[in-house]
């Protein structure tokens, strides 16, 4: 998996999502993907949905991914890792 197409998802991502929610990458290595997550979110929807909105999006491009780990910065920035599925 490219970097490209991480990039490629984020943007499309974030055509829908910003200002609600914004990713960003943050790195990729091997597996695992790293991508900030910040926004005023809808709390009241669950913010995960945003996180499992971003593994729908990569599927659409042809990317099996999985939420591994969420971890809360502060109130409105979320660090996710990402693992690719591997066959």
């Amino acid at each position: 998996m490219k970097k490209e197409i991480i990039l490629k998802i984020i943007e499309e991502y974030n055509r829908l999502r910003s200002p609600e929610a914004t990713a960003k990458f943050i790195m990729k290595q091997n597996e695992k993907i790293l991508i900030n997550f910040s926004g005023p979110f809808c709390t009241s929807c669950g913010v995960i949905d945003y996180f499992e909105d971003f593994v729908i999006e990569a599927n659409s491009n042809n990317l099996k991914l999985n939420i591994r780990d969420i971890d809360q910065i502060n109130f409105n920035n979320y660090l996710v890792e990402f693992r690719e599925e591997t066959q």
